[in-house]
């Protein structure tokens, strides 16, 4: 049997875990399949051939990504010049969609089949994107329930599969357990902190962070700090800032391990993105703070590119404001420390809010690798790549 040949591309840590799970799924299926694009070690481990580093593509925003946008516009030069002489089966982009979606389209005009995976978060900011949607991919799968009217509403095909982690994550976490394996008392709250999984985001919100669990742990002498980093060097460069913004404070890093950091913690400091979804599903309250470029938010305020109100995952899955959000100006101490004291020293709160996490839990547990083989086989039968 002819091997399936699948390009696909993932930009940051959060993607290439996606992509892992993914492959991995696709793999399970009865027929032979060859990767090649751009992911890091999960994607990697799964058997893609790497035609360049995923680190590469790992930058945010309108004005931080300019000094890096002459190489990666010949990057993607370079791999739709590669794809369209010798065109995939089959073009998957996961996430990264100002990346992926002007590649998708280039190749779909070529006659390849293409795949976006996660849907960009259009119903947060940038709203106009879901017309480039559908002009770039014939299927996109969607990972919330909350997407699929809105893709429908705009003529986008899609299909929900939802989020790997509902499916493998416990609807009761382990506490004691997590507690445990990271060397922690069960005797003192713990207060997680997660800047986030780019240097840029640690850069700017370690300050304000680390100011916030000085004035925590003040209140709480006994508070307990861990931070998960998501690679070595994130961790070298979060324990300078560390060194540097709160050198007297205990704070645990470690490398990976955020859902088990989550699981142990009482309340979590976490920056907007995927790691709201990771505390949901850990049941853990949070509170979310971010910063952008100065000059990126002012365009997006200006340009009313950005929905305030829709910006934190874990609010909208809960369909109510849970984790209280300080965005930009308000992401500072004086605003972010008594929001988390409120959390570490309001049980009641924190067990209304453990148990609405646990609801929208088990609403997203359905069977993802089997969604994703069934959408993605049909779409090649339907292009006549797969026999009926």
């Amino acid at each position: 049997m002819c091997a399936l040949r699948v390009a696909l591309v993932a930009a940051e840590p959060s993607g290439d875990l996606l992509g892992g799970q993914l492959l991995a799924a696709l793999q399970s299926h009865d027929l032979h399949w060859q990767f090649e694009g751009i992911g890091g070690p999960h994607m990697l481990a799964q058997g893609l051939r790497s035609l360049a580093p995923m680190d590469t593509l790992s930058v945010m925003g309108l004005f931080e990504v300019v000094r890096h946008l002459p190489a990666l516009l010949r990057l993607r030069r370079d791999l739709i010049a590669r794809w369209l002489a010798a065109p995939p089966d089959l073009f998957i982009g996961i996430d990264a969609p100002d990346f992926n979606l002007p590649l998708a389209r280039r190749l779909r005009q070529a006659g390849v089949p293409t795949v976006h995976y996660v849907c960009p978060s259009v119903w947060a900011w940038r709203p106009g994107r879901v017309h480039k949607i559908q002009s770039a991919v014939d299927l996109l799968l969607n990972l919330f329930p909350f997407e699929s009217a809105f893709l429908q509403q705009h003529g986008v095909a899609s299909c929900y599969v939802g989020h790997p982690l509902a499916q493998q994550l416990s609807l009761q976490p382990d506490r004691a357990a997590a507690r445990q394996s990271l060397a922690l008392t069960t005797a003192e709250p713990v207060l997680a902190i997660l800047p986030g999984s780019r240097l840029g985001e640690v850069s700017r919100l370690a300050p304000p962070f680390l100011t916030t669990a000085r004035v925590c742990r003040q209140q709480i002498p006994g508070l307990q700090l861990v931070t998960p980093m998501a690679n070595a060097a994130l961790a070298t460069r979060w324990r300078a800032y560390c060194a540097q913004h709160a050198p007297e404070l205990p704070i645990k890093t470690v490398v990976g391990e955020s859902q088990t950091v989550l699981t142990a913690a009482d309340t979590a400091l976490v920056a907007s993105g995927t790691a709201t979804l990771e505390a949901l599903l850990c049941d853990c309250p949070m509170v979310v703070g971010y910063q952008v470029h100065p000059l990126t938010y002012a365009v997006l305020r200006v340009l009313r590119w950005v929905n305030t109100d829709r910006v934190v995952l874990a609010n909208l899955l809960a369909e109510e404001p849970l984790a209280p959000t300080l965005l930009q100006h308000q992401c500072t101490a004086d605003e972010l420390a008594p929001a988390v004291l409120h959390f570490l020293q309001t049980p009641v709160q924190v067990e209304r809010i453990r148990q609405r996490y646990r609801v929208v839990h088990q609403q997203m547990k359905v069977d993802t690798d089997a969604r994703i083989v069934a959408a993605i086989s049909e779409l090649l039968r339907m292009r006549g790549v797969l026999c009926r």
